[in-house]
């Protein structure tokens, strides 16, 4: 990147269960405001925006824009399965870094509905058709559950079997989410679990999956106010977050052709794109001290420590035994309670990993604070697939 890029303002609103939060409009909107005002710019200013959302029909990004101001600038919508409001974060940075913007808004909101997800367009091909063939290939045991379960459940079924990792294990990862997010005000669910109370929990899939180790369906709205290092300038702006490098990558050939459910669910996505962060950056993944992961499941926080070169693969249990991911550890995982216990609100899921991590390295997150916390990892997946991987630092 030839410009620096700084992180202006975020703003997140507290997400809530389907049915219990404001529209996408209400959500969306609020965020924005909250992002400008922590910013301190008027949306007169903002001089392209992206927003990111996956269910809801065309021009939703200017629906939410509009209750805050109609001032005719580009406003593209962006929907890229659960990295959508990473992806309108990776855009918008684009745009400053190519030069053609100076103040670039993304923001991302969802409005879901209760259960499991499912397909919505169902008179026309299936984007998942090739992900489920290779399940029902790698994983035919797994057939009548839905699909998110058997993608994810299926790769910590294949660690477990490879590795030796036991379900107590994902069970780990579930309680230290939920002790984090018991200091996040705007998590969905605040209440400590212990290692039993996740083992004890309905099982979706025997011996492989509990129903606590799958994030719940939920609604909300984040957004970012992104600059370059000219505008801050010229506003008398002092940012205290940049970003020092990013990355996405899509499904390689061997996501299919490497007959392994851990590379089916973007393991080879993930490590490519935190990869080039790391060359880009010029930081290792010994100095990260805070990040931010795409825990959908918690099978997926396991595999995604490795992903990001946080231990060696086939690690990862001994990296949760030593509480390498908490406060303590080596790097703190998911202070703001991750999707698992903050809820994964798909659109807004990104955006609202960026607000933790700015707060967090502008010492400002109060009881979620990794002390002396100066570099931060943010990762965010979507099957189908995109991987988002954006390295933060203190100005």
């Amino acid at each position: 990147m030839t410009q620096q890029i700084l992180v202006a303002g975020v703003g997140m609103v507290p997400f809530m269960k389907p049915g219990a939060s404001g529209s996408y409009i209400d959500m969306g909107a609020q965020a924005i405001r909250l992002a400008l005002a922590d910013a301190g710019i008027p949306y007169e200013k903002v001089q392209q925006a992206y927003a990111g959302y996956v269910y809801g029909d065309s021009t939703c990004g200017q629906r939410v824009l509009y209750e805050v101001g109609m001032t005719g600038i580009p406003v593209i919508n962006v929907n890229n399965n659960c990295s959508t409001g990473s992806t309108a974060l990776f855009l918008a940075r684009q745009a400053i870094a190519s030069g053609v913007a100076d103040c670039v808004l993304a923001v991302g909101f969802e409005q879901m509905q209760p259960g499991a997800l499912v397909a919505h367009w169902t008179d026309r091909p299936n984007t998942f058709a090739s992900f489920d063939a290779m399940t029902d290939e790698l994983s035919p045991e797994s057939k009548d559950l839905p699909l998110a379960l058997r993608y994810f459940g299926g790769a910590g079924h294949e660690h477990m079997k490879k590795y030796g990792t036991r379900l107590e294990t994902f069970a780990k990862i579930r309680a230290k989410a939920s002790r984090h997010a018991a200091n996040n005000p705007l998590a969905l669910l605040r209440k400590i679990l212990t290692e039993d109370d996740v083992m004890q929990a309905p099982a979706l899939w025997p011996g492989v999956l509990t129903r606590l180790m799958a994030c719940p369906p939920t609604c909300g709205g984040a957004a970012a106010l992104l600059v370059s290092k000219s505008f801050a300038d010229k506003h008398g702006l002092s940012p205290k977050v940049q970003i020092l490098a990013q990355a996405m990558t899509t499904d390689y050939a061997s996501t299919f052709e490497s007959k392994s459910m851990i590379d089916l669910v973007g393991f080879q996505m993930t490590a490519a794109a935190v990869k080039k962060v790391y060359e880009d950056a010029g930081v290792g993944p010994d100095e990260v001290d805070v990040c931010e992961l795409h825990d959908c499941f918690a099978q997926n926080e396991l595999l995604t420590y490795e992903g990001l070169g946080f231990c060696a693969v086939g690690e990862a249990e001994r990296f949760v035994e030593n509480g390498d991911n908490t406060y303590g550890g080596k790097v703190v995982t998911n202070p703001s309670g991750g999707l698992l216990s903050k809820g994964h609100p798909l659109g807004a899921t990104g955006l609202a990993q960026c607000y933790e991590l700015t707060r967090q390295l502008r010492g400002t997150a109060e009881a979620t604070q990794v002390q002396g916390a100066k570099i931060a990892l943010q990762h965010n997946l979507g099957l189908g697939g995109a991987a988002v991987v954006t390295m933060y630092g203190q100005v």
